[in-house]
């Protein structure tokens, strides 16, 4: 019991974790929305309203005593506000005129489509209106759309997070009551014990990678970006896969171009390709291969190219670009049977962006996959390239 314990308590941190990130991001965002709101109410009635509301970071709109548009930002028409001369959304026509006849300000979230395709999407708008003085009308409008698609994601991925926690946490109780009906039997005992390690050294790696996600996702990962090997990167990649590879009687392989650097940080590049290699060893059969090379881009010199490919199951088509979602698998049975968490090339996606790369995948059902990173060269080294070949044969 004391382990299931630890387990819920190493999960609740990384929720909390995740939690807490977002929460600090809306808090910053919402008092800079106060202090708009403060702003507006402190200018009211001034001749110099208008040019001081250029400084103001929300997007500002002026109306005449006649209701047409004196003054409006760039995104006012962004955000189907404005067009010509005129304010032509309804709920904020409205707003304008219980302003003029009760003095008093209108605050009001409003939804607008963002444009006139259907299926184009919508703007989630704070807007606040009020009275500045000489018959002049104030639009003051806050961009709400990027913060709700954040508390959406959040919202998302801690239902995912609760969902996939529920398994191994749910196995980890039940051997342990198990573990406790058959304690006078030792055999019993020991066989029950290695499944609770299993599933506790899952829920621990699922953790781990909560974090890890939780992480790149808030920004700041390459705080301090520096000059990274790839050469150092993959071989520490497959070092780190050997003993799973050579457990499930796979070859590794790892050649290419040898030489190559690139920016940013080396742990999180290792990660990438660990995860790939992991990935690959999972899905590949006894007695194949998995193959990690690196290249310059044929077409472009300055892109750094690391490939992992497998002979493995394949993916079907039209599933390989979901393949980078949270917790999506291809194979759920497999994939739980073999330890996958369903996040490892989410953070791959997570990495590359952070470092201004990409990840592709190719793949033919029953003939394997090929992961390909794409990163910048951190030095324009044009020289001719020694190529290397080496063969870990397990």
């Amino acid at each position: 019991m004391g382990l299931t314990v630890t387990v819920l308590l190493l999960a609740a941190a990384a929720l909390t974790c995740l939690g807490v990130a977002i929460g600090v991001a809306l808090s910053r965002r919402e008092r800079r929305e106060a202090t708009s709101a403060a702003d507006l109410a402190g200018l009211a009635g001034t001749d110099t309203a208008v040019p001081v509301l250029a400084a103001l970071r929300s997007t500002v709109v002026v109306l005449d005593d006649d209701d047409e548009v004196l003054r409006a930002s760039a995104s006012a028409y962004t955000f189907n506000i404005v067009r010509d001369d005129a304010v032509i959304e309804p709920t904020v026509v409205a707003m304008v005129s219980r302003v003029r006849a009760s003095g008093q300000a209108q605050d009001a979230a409003v939804t607008v489509a963002r444009g006139r395709v259907a299926g184009a999407g919508q703007f989630h708008l704070q807007v606040r209106v009020a009275g500045i003085g000489q018959g002049r009308v104030l639009i003051l409008i806050e961009d709400h759309t990027a913060a709700r698609r954040v508390e959406a994601m959040r919202r998302d991925f801690v239902a995912n997070v609760s969902h996939e926690l529920k398994t191994p946490v749910g196995a980890i109780q039940l051997l342990a009551e198990t573990v406790e009906a058959g304690a006078d039997d030792p055999d019993f005992v020991r066989d029950y014990s290695g499944r609770m390690r299993k599933e506790a050294r899952r829920l621990g790696v699922l953790v781990q990678e909560i974090i890890e996600l939780t992480r790149l996702q808030e920004g700041d990962a390459l705080a301090e970006p520096e000059v990274v090997d790839v050469d150092d990167v993959v071989a520490e990649a497959v070092d780190r896969v050997r003993v799973e590879a050579e457990g499930r009687q796979i070859a590794l392989v790892a050649g290419g171009t040898k030489g190559l650097r690139v920016r940013g940080d080396a742990a999180l590049i290792t990660t990438a390709v660990r995860n790939l290699l992991d990935n690959a060893i999972r899905y590949s059969e006894p007695r194949t291969r998995v193959s990690v090379g690196v290249s310059l881009d044929a077409e472009d010199p300055d892109i750094v190219r690391i490939a992992v490919v497998d002979q493995g199951i394949g993916i079907p088509k039209e599933e390989q670009e979901r393949v980078f979602e949270r917790f999506y698998r291809v194979d759920k049975a497999r994939s739980r049977a073999t330890g996958g968490t369903g996040l490892g090339l989410s953070i791959v996606k997570h990495v590359m962006a952070q470092h201004g790369g990409m990840v592709t995948v190719d793949s033919t059902l029953g003939e394997g996959s090929t992961f390909t990173l794409s990163l910048p060269l951190a030095e324009a080294d044009h020289s001719t390239p020694e190529i290397l070949e080496s063969a870990d044969n397990s």
